[in-house]
């Protein structure tokens, strides 16, 4: 339900008279110790649309003056405000709560804590979608508001439940809303639903919000959720404010941890009696992804006493979770879940060091049967080795440069004289050996400022020594921290890195402070601006336990540098500062860039000769585009040539200008291009200059529908399909290599007649060519790239090249093998070595079981020469197979999820199964089956795969580069 905003207030029931009217809904409003926030809950609620709104604020024994405050807001409003105090402090939300529903008069209940705000058409939307649908329960979308954010940040409380209005009819058809909000803020509750329920609060435990959200659920008769943003959950995050954090995140302490596991227990309990099994698995997998992991991450800061008492509660509960759900979660929270649970504190404080840093090493890992796992111990146990494997995560096929590695900090002194020095010292970890012993070794201690935009300055200290001993690195030096120079007040927080460069090449690490108390003391040190400001650093552990340094006045300058800090003048310079950041912020933006390229580039010269090649957004230095590009280089052509890359300039062409994506010299450069040549689209909101030719030559034939005959596309706005026509009409020549083209794409793109070039693809031109070669010889030469790849001469080659898949939603690239790689290669290795080519957005791990036999060759940018080396492919969907059949030979069709594919997404153009010039199988041993003679398959389909390469690749004669050229580039030819 999406009610209109700016519409009337709902109208309130009818009532004989005001004085004995009944209102629609009653917010109960608690407090504790918050006079200064109350009035502010409270406004929110007497500015709602609904007017049929009373406030019920109940008082939890403050000894602040709330409850005066409370009196007072209702001596203003006696209509519409009343107040309460309990006898007692209850030292919780749930009391209070359970005493406003007792003393609430409206038909339905909402909670309002004091220091948040309710949206103004918060009460009307919920009440409507109430009494619409008739729902016990209605929620609504919360949004965690930074109220001490310069830039008002907000965060919406798990959006994807609250996208569209929906009606349950029992919690079951949502889980994920059980799961995920246990909020009892963002909701309306028919107060009778509560009474007849008995529903209440839990008192004198905390996270009753948990329970009672669940009680909820599990009772509620309908449930109704609406996309309406309606509570506004105001998040303080300032240092000062520490001690006034909420209950739930205190999380050093112990007795936090023992209410949440009880309150978990006692969920299970409601879900196991009420037979809903499958929601406590769901809420298992939560725990591990999100509960657990809540509390590990304060494990490194505290003390010996509290890890035992911590870790006896979580063994206990961890006994009761599903072992099922730990292949739900990421591989690093069911690996500390297990450590945890078998009492591994030794593996256990460094995967915690990963759980708090993505993506760092912080195990050397071992290897054992060509599997990877997380620590030699444990794998004799069946469920430890499989939670402990990570090879999946392919960290064995990394090489150093692109490993962040766990530093931890093992010593850290002050020396008395001179001041200022510090001796640290630190073991690097050697995941799987990756550094060799005999490697050469060097390090750089670097600090710099926290604060991205006042890093004016580094300083560096060379360590004294760094040595090799197998697991770890080992390292030691001094540093002169009198020596670093900062400005003061912008920049008081700085941070520490060492650089470790093996065999000159290089790898960053942050030092990890494994023990609460090893770097303490202070050092000296002179700000640029004044010693008022600060006069010493002092080590500090950062947030995720790393080693920083933090200035700090001396205590007699303290006072007159706060009011320094927070007077007119500091205010002025903080101001202007701030002002010069949020300038260059605007300067490099998107916007400020387009701007640039169509008010000012786009007014310079077109520049005869110059031409901007990209290909695959900027991905690769492949297919069409290079191959026109290097036929340009071989006639020797007089141009200016630009490629454009969005990684790294690694492997692009050393005799071209390369500029990044969409970086101000990409734009200059596009907007006085003479030509643009791509295979899939520059960006979309750039506009062609009409003395610019755009070729165009896409990325392959078509088997599932593309452009306006996607499902996607056809249901677009007529403004909507316009533009997209508009990016498409772009395109002055599209390159065709087939009547099936024309058919497909250029119908599918509405593309003119005359934008169509029948040439063929420039990037086929050297696989037919392989082929005339390999008919007129009756040979086939490998070339050096078997060599390069390691590939012995009496094996033959497959290559296994599917199509894109999404899995595990947006940002999840990783794309798992549909059979058991090492099943293939201990099957075929013998015969084949195959080669691994995924999509160029997915990215595959093989295991160290197959190498040799297996090869990822996903890294290569073209495939062209991957094509032209197999001996056979193995595909799905993926437009490879058109491509491959220019060289007449065998293709399987591994269809494993066809009628998925063809059915639920977005369609083919033909039936697959029909005219495959090969074998479609759908299992692995129907794969393994067809794989067993390569010869049986080039003679049982020769036919097949001749009319496939006639009807789709009739235009590739093996000159489209040459055909191109000729026809656009031969003015440039020397003499």
């Amino acid at each position: 339900m999406n009610v209109d905003q700016r519409r009337p207030p709902a109208v309130s029931k009818a009532v004989p008279a005001e004085s004995e009217a009944v209102p629609d809904v009653s917010v109960i409003v608690i407090v504790y110790n918050d006079a200064a926030r109350l009035p502010t809950a409270v406004r929110s609620v007497l500015g709602q649309t609904l007017r049929s709104v009373e406030i019920v604020i109940v008082d939890d024994r403050s000894t602040d003056g709330s409850y005066e405050v409370a009196r007072g807001l209702a001596a203003e409003h006696p209509d519409r405000v009343r107040a309460f105090q309990l006898p007692e402090n209850s030292g919780g939300c749930g009391a209070p709560r359970n005493h406003g529903v007792r003393q609430a008069r409206g038909d339905y209940v909402l909670f309002l804590d004091s220091d948040d705000v309710l949206e103004r058409n918060a009460c009307r939307n919920m009440l409507e979608a109430a009494e619409t649908t008739g729902a016990d329960l209605v929620a609504g979308l919360c949004v965690r508001v930074h109220v001490d954010s310069r830039t008002g940040k907000e965060v919406k409380w798990y959006p994807w439940l609250y996208e569209r209005t929906r009606t349950l009819e029992s919690i079951s058809e949502l889980p994920d809303l059980l799961v995920f909000d246990t909020l009892s803020t963002n909701k309306c509750y028919r107060r009778r639903f509560l009474l007849d329920a008995g529903l209440e609060f839990p008192v004198g435990i905390h996270y009753e919000d948990l329970l009672f959200s669940a009680q909820a659920y599990v009772a509620a008769r309908r449930i109704t959720l609406i996309p309406n943003r309606v509570y506004d959950w105001r998040v303080v995050e300032k240092p000062a404010e520490a001690a006034a954090r909420s209950i739930s995140n205190r999380r050093d302490e112990i007795a936090n941890f023992t209410h949440r596991m009880e309150i978990h227990r006692r969920v299970d309990r409601l879900l196991a009696d009420n037979g809903l099994l499958e929601l406590k698995f769901a809420k298992d997998v939560k725990w591990l992804k999100h509960d657990l992991v809540l509390h590990l991450r304060e494990l490194p800061f505290r003390d010996a006493a509290y890890r035992q008492e911590f870790a006896e509660i979580a063994r206990a509960y961890l006994e009761s979770i599903d072992r099922a759900a730990f292949d739900e979660a990421e591989p690093i929270h069911a690996i500390c879940a297990y450590l945890l649970q078998v009492g591994d504190w030794d593996n256990l404080l460094p995967a915690v060091d990963t759980l708090t840093n993505r993506d760092k090493i912080s195990s050397p890992l071992v290897e054992r049967d060509g599997r990877v796992y997380w620590c030699a111990e444990h794998l004799d146990d069946p469920f430890g080795r499989h939670v402990l494997d990570v090879t999946e995560l392919g960290h064995h096929v990394k090489p150093v440069e692109k490993m962040f590695l766990r530093n931890e900090l093992t010593s850290y002194e002050e020396s008395e004289e001179p001041r200022g020095k510090v001796r640290l010292a630190g073991r690097i970890t050697n995941p799987l050996g990756v550094v060799p012993p005999g490697a050469g070794l060097a390090g750089e201690l670097e600090f710099y400022a926290r604060r991205p935009g006042v890093r004016f300055q580094t300083f560096r200290f060379p360590v004294a020594s760094v040595r090799h001993e197998g697991r770890s690195i080992a390292w030691e030096t001094s540093a002169d921290l009198a020596a670093i120079r900062p400005l003061g007040i912008v920049d008081a927080v700085w941070d520490v890195r060492l650089h470790l460069d093996v065999d000159g090449v290089r790898t960053t690490t942050r030092l990890t402070v494994a023990a609460p108390d090893l770097a303490a003391g202070s050092s000296p040190v002179r700000p640029r601006l004044t010693r008022l400001v600060a006069d010493r650093i002092e080590p500090m552990v950062s947030s995720r336990g790393h080693l920083s340094f933090r200035l700090a006045p001396d205590k007699k300058a303290n006072d007159v540098v706060r009011r320094g800090v927070h007077g007119r003048a500091a205010t002025l310079a903080k101001s202007g500062y701030r002002k010069a950041r949020a300038l260059r912020k605007q300067l490099t933006s998107g916007d400020t860039k387009l701007r640039l390229y169509h008010e000012v580039f786009s007014r310079l010269p077109v520049r005869k000769g110059l031409v901007v090649f990209e290909s695959h957004l900027g991905r690769q230095y492949s297919d069409s585009p290079r191959a026109i590009y290097e036929e340009m280089r071989r006639q020797g052509l007089e141009f200016e040539a630009v490629w454009a890359y969005a990684g790294g300039p690694e492997g692009f062409p050393s005799d071209a200008t390369l500029v990044r994506r969409w970086s101000v010299p990409y734009l200059k450069a596009l907007a006085q291009a003479e030509f643009w040549v791509d295979n899939q689209s520059y960006p979309l909101k750039l506009t062609k200059r009409p003395q610019t030719t755009y070729l165009q030559t896409w990325h392959g034939s078509a088997l599932k529908r593309m452009g306006f005959d996607e499902p996607e596309w056809k249901v677009k706005s007529r403004a909507g399909q316009a533009e997209q026509q508009r990016n498409l009409d772009r395109f002055d020549r599209f390159l065709i290599r087939s009547e099936h083209d024309v058919r497909t794409l250029a119908r599918a793109f509405r593309l003119q007649e005359r934008t169509l070039l029948r040439v063929g693809y420039p990037r086929n031109d050297a696989l037919v060519r392989a082929r005339e070669r390999e008919e007129s010889t009756g040979h086939r030469e490998r070339g050096p790239l078997a060599a390069e790849l390691g590939i012995p001469e009496d094996k033959q080659i497959l290559l296994y090249a599917p199509t894109f898949r999404q899995r595990g939603g947006a940002g999840q690239r990783r794309f798992e093998l549909p059979f058991d790689v090492e099943r293939f290669a201990d099957t075929f290795g013998d015969r084949y070595v195959l080669l691994v080519r995924s999509h160029y957005l997915n990215h595959v791990v093989l295991p160290p079981s197959v190498r040799g036999r297996v090869v990822d060759v996903t890294a290569h940018h073209d495939m062209t020469p991957l094509l032209a080396l197999a001996d056979g492919l193995i595909t799905d969907y993926s437009s490879v197979m058109f491509d491959y059949a220019l060289l007449d030979r065998p293709m399987f069709f591994f269809a494993y999820d066809y009628e998925e594919y063809v059915h639920e997404g977005r369609g083919t153009y033909f039936d697959l199964l029909e005219r495959a010039p090969g074998p479609v199988v759908r299992t692995e041993d129907e794969l393994h089956t067809s794989l067993g003679s390569l010869e049986e398959q080039v003679t049982k389909y020769a036919a097949r795969r001749e009319q496939f390469t006639a009807e789709f690749g009739e235009y590739d004669k093996g000159t489209a580069a040459r055909s191109i050229v000729d026809q656009f580039f031969a003015q440039w030819r020397r003499g």
